[in-house]
């Protein structure tokens, strides 16, 4: 049964804190998540082009129009997090995403493509989101960095997985047993451990954050969640620590979406065979994890801004490289940069928001944080693609994207965290 039916005594007698069940039933959710990410859908770039003779920028677009119902949707469903919890939404993102990539699987022309395919990016950008670190930040905040980072660490893993997946079901019987297996994946993965094991906040269970409740564990003068700010949405968006966060997001995730969506068909323009380019964009994946889960060790004291400027450094890099391949050596260099420069971005820009802004107020604050992030990610692919119809090839894009990305290391140094003075209990 769901845990808002069992009886508090039931999780006040487990001989753990009820949140790490939390993280577990996040961390199926985050893997489920990547059934529509660039990097699985790159896989499919080659295959439907080539079938359909549509043009990369227009099979990229896609991306960018559902990255903009995404941004539209999301502030709306951010004070729903905030009443109602992360279970509802998730179930239902999980159940969409599963149904629409199978429904992939029939896809007849562009227009089908689009509006399927829109549908799950949609509901990867805003309701996987929102509801994945949504409900990490509510139940962890002396742990925050360690919870976000496992569970972007199981997104990662996702993204290793799942390319994989496809690429076995595409050899074996076609794009379209593609889709079929990532949607199945992600039903199988991500429903059941949602539906039965989220709760909204600690406090519904008579806990707090990060640990058992108070009468069970030994009094403490000082509690890490006594040092947390408590920012409304009024009050976030008055602090310039808003706005530098909002503009780093902005430079780095057109980088991140449209290096991911267009890696795989780069490396096979530049003579690196399929099989290897699947590989390849799977190494970046694995790169990705390790780095999403090196950021749960960072010191807590450590400011966030600093390690944010290092993996945009990461980001300039690995572009500047992707320009320079042409062994598959060079493209698994590439790889690892950039998989370590997403791992950073994806587990610490949400814990920036919650670290600076509190859980008072987050799914308000960070939903109106992701209509920048998923326009900006929108942004990328297409770009990406037009660039490369123009020219020929990727380098123009990847020099947008590595200028962007030093761009995002300046802004990074300067957003700091917002006054305490500013907090209204």
């Amino acid at each position: 049964m769901p845990p808002s039916t069992v009886p508090r005594l039931l999780i006040a007698r487990l001989p753990f804190y009820y949140g790490w069940l939390v993280l577990a039933a996040v961390c199926c959710a985050g893997f489920a998540r990547q059934g529509p990410a660039n990097a699985v859908l790159s896989i499919f770039v080659e295959p439907m082009t080539h079938e359909f003779g549509w043009s990369r920028a227009g099979l990229s677009g896609v991306i960018s129009l559902g990255g903009v119902l995404g941004a539209l949707s999301a502030p709306l469903l951010g004070p729903v997090l905030d009443r109602r919890g992360a279970r509802l939404v998730l179930c239902l993102a999980v159940l969409g995403s599963g149904i629409a990539c199978m429904a992939l699987s029939l896809t007849s022309s562009l227009l089908m493509f689009y509006v399927v395919f829109c549908f799950a990016r949609m509901i990867w950008a805003g309701p996987f989101d929102l509801g994945i670190y949504g409900a990490l930040n509510n139940w962890f905040v002396a742990r925050r960095a360690f919870a976000n980072a496992t569970a972007s660490f199981a997104q990662s893993l996702g993204l290793v997985a799942l390319p994989l997946i496809a690429q076995l079901a595409i050899t074996l019987h076609g794009w379209r047993a593609g889709w079929l297996a990532i949607g199945v994946t992600v039903l199988i993965i991500g429903f059941a451990p949602v539906w039965l094991l989220l709760v909204r906040q600690p406090e519904d269970l008579g806990l707090v954050p990060d640990r058992i409740a108070t009468s069970q564990a030994p009094p403490r003068a000082h509690d890490a969640s006594d040092d947390e700010p408590s920012f409304t949405r009024a009050q976030a968006l008055r602090t310039p620590a808003f706005w530098w966060l909002a503009l780093y997001t902005a430079l780095v995730y057109p980088t991140q979406a449209g290096l991911s969506l267009h890696q795989a068909a780069n490396l096979i323009e530049r003579g690196i065979a399929p099989d290897t380019a699947a590989t390849i964009v799977s190494t970046f994946s694995a790169m990705s994890a390790l780095t999403s889960l090196a950021c749960g060790f960072l010191p807590r004291g450590l400011p966030i801004r600093y390690p944010l400027a290092v993996f945009g450094a990461l980001f300039a890099a690995a572009a500047l490289v992707m320009t320079t391949i042409a062994t598959p050596r060079d493209g698994y260099i590439g790889a690892c940069l950039f998989g370590a420069g997403i791992g950073g971005v994806l587990t610490l820009v949400p814990v920036a928001w919650a670290e600076y802004f509190g859980r008072r107020s987050y799914g308000a604050i960070r939903s109106l944080a992701l209509f920048v992030q998923v326009l900006a990610q929108a942004a990328g692919p297409p770009l990406s693609g037009a660039l490369r119809d123009l020219t020929g090839d990727y380098t123009a894009s990847l020099h947008c994207f590595a200028a962007l990305s030093l761009a995002a290391i300046v802004v990074a140094f300067v957003a700091r965290p917002p006054q305490r003075a500013a907090v209204v209990a």
